[in-house]
């Protein structure tokens, strides 16, 4: 059965769907970023408030700022903004279909849509996930990096702007200079900081072309930090099968762990929905939590996804299932990573490595490899290369966390050890993929990209360990390479 408003009461009895009038919704919300992780997650809170009778006015508004987004807009629109959540657990599968988001802002190059959307003032939030590597930040410094040719286009054309952020920061002139007010952004990127670098790409931004203007959003909007936490794969033919046989016809299904975590900073100039009575956490230990997560999880993600692409396995559940990446998860994190990372109230890093073992191990869960390993040359500089700075600074153990890059250098030289060639997966790639080669007969002109690795190539335990490592996968095979590393007593 096609998706829809109207076959809502039709569905199967099996599927939850949503009891409240979505005919007297109205809008509170932009989310700029439509993909799943946003409708697995965010958009899950806000109807789970919804089926309680709250925040009926806070319903979502989807936008975008590419071009490819209107493919995603048109298949929502075609189904009245309904997505059928289909969660994946060993003990079996469930579905429920969400009904928070009620709009799709129409996609133009100039974003005029856009703009007017976040102008008006039944808008208190704007929130995005647009990934870890578009927020437009130097990798090596964390600054703003103004000489982007999109930043650069948007500081010269502030009325239409490419980016999102041009585009927030046009309808927050509008908003100062109608006497609307500000509003909230609201980054739920897996970043550590998101909130604080989200102020820092709008303010500076706005800098670029208007520094009072720049003032102002500085001083009247708030950024909330958060940590957000669900495995979400991406959608597929499986995917799509798996709905209908659930018997639903839904072009852009999403499916998902039997797991969710969001901790947000309470730190709203416009106000917000009551998320925490549908499960999330206001904190003032958000930077606790994000720690615990990116480096446990997301870099746990770069220790495994890597060595799956070079040695052909294709699912992360694969992955966790093969004796020596499985066995590298489990030393690396256990050894390197979680020292580094704090408690937080109820989880201690050790439990939460045991727990993350857990939820990568889920055959049910068909998160692929490649998904996993895409943009590392934001993942390895945003997750992995700061808990190995930390170790170099602290003197502590980092033989894995450096293999670990010498297995992502292995990777972006472009084939794996069966002979198949691994497809362009990073905005950089083709540098990358350049280093890699170079480095396949001189190890140290991986570490030669500065934009990734800045210091790190001269620091010595670093650099020699590296060289070591790169240069035996190349002469002795990954395998071969696993089992010594495994073989070697901490420290």
């Amino acid at each position: 059965m096609r998706l829809s408003n109207a076959t809502l009461g039709a569905l199967p009895d099996s599927i939850k769907r949503p009891t409240y009038d979505r005919s007297a919704l109205t809008p509170g919300i932009v989310h700029i970023g439509l993909g799943n992780f946003h409708r697995a997650h965010q958009s899950w809170y806000l109807h789970r408030l919804m089926e309680q009778g709250l925040a009926h006015d806070w319903a979502i508004l989807g936008a975008g700022v590419r071009p490819y987004d209107k493919t995603q807009r048109e298949k929502l629109l075609a189904q009245d903004c309904l997505t059928t959540l289909i969660e994946l657990d060993p003990s079996g599968k469930s579905a429920e279909v969400v009904g928070s988001m009620i709009g799709y802002v129409p996609i133009e190059d100039s974003n005029g849509p856009l703009i007017a959307q976040m102008a008006d003032p039944a808008i208190r939030i704007v929130a995005l996930t647009v990934t870890e590597g578009g927020y437009y930040i130097d990798p090596v410094t964390k600054g703003f990096d103004a000489t982007h040719p999109d930043i650069r286009h948007d500081a010269a054309n502030p009325d239409s702007p490419r980016t999102a952020f041009g585009a927030m920061v046009a309808a927050l002139k509008l908003r100062r200079d109608r006497g609307v007010g500000p509003f909230t952004g609201q980054s739920c990127d897996n970043l550590q900081g998101n909130g604080a670098i989200l102020r820092q790409t709008v303010v500076s931004l706005a800098r670029l072309s208007d520094p009072d203007l720049a003032d102002w959003i500085d001083a009247n909007c708030t950024f909330p930090n958060s940590m957000v936490d669900c495995i979400v794969p991406a959608t597929g033919p499986k995917e799509l099968a798996l709905a209908a046989e659930f018997g639903i016809d839904d072009q852009v299904p999403v499916t998902h762990e039997n797991f969710r975590q969001w901790v947000i900073e309470d730190d709203f100039c416009a106000g917000r929905p009551d998320w925490d009575r549908a499960g999330a956490t206001f904190s003032d230990r958000v930077h606790d939590y994000e720690t615990m997560k990116i480096r446990i999880l997301n870099a746990g993600h770069q220790v495994i996804a890597n060595p799956g692409e070079v040695l052909s396995v294709e699912t992360i559940s694969g992955c966790m299932a093969h004796p020596r990446i499985g066995a590298l998860f489990d030393k690396v994190e256990r050894e390197e990573i979680a020292p580094h990372v704090h408690p937080v109230p109820g989880m201690t890093p050790e439990a939460y490595v045991d727990l993350i073992h857990k939820r990568f191990s889920n055959p049910a869960i068909v998160d692929t490899t490649r998904r996993v390993a895409f943009d590392g040359s934001s993942r390895h500089t945003g997750f992995v290369l700061p808990i190995l700075r930390d170790g170099l600074a602290k003197d502590t153990p980092v033989e894995g966390l450096t293999l670990v890059e010498a297995i992502w250098a292995r990777m972006c030289e472009g084939t794996r050890e069966d002979g198949t060639a691994i497809a362009p997966n990073d905005p950089f790639w083709d540098e990358l993929s350049v280093a890699a080669k170079a480095a396949r007969d001189r190890p140290r002109a991986w570490l030669e990209q500065s934009q990734l690795y800045g210091e790190l190539k001269d620091a010595p335990r670093f650099a020699a360990a590296f060289e070591r490592w790169l240069t035996m996968i190349w002469a002795e095979g990954l395998e071969t390479t696993l089992r010594t590393y495994l073989g070697r007593a901490p420290g």
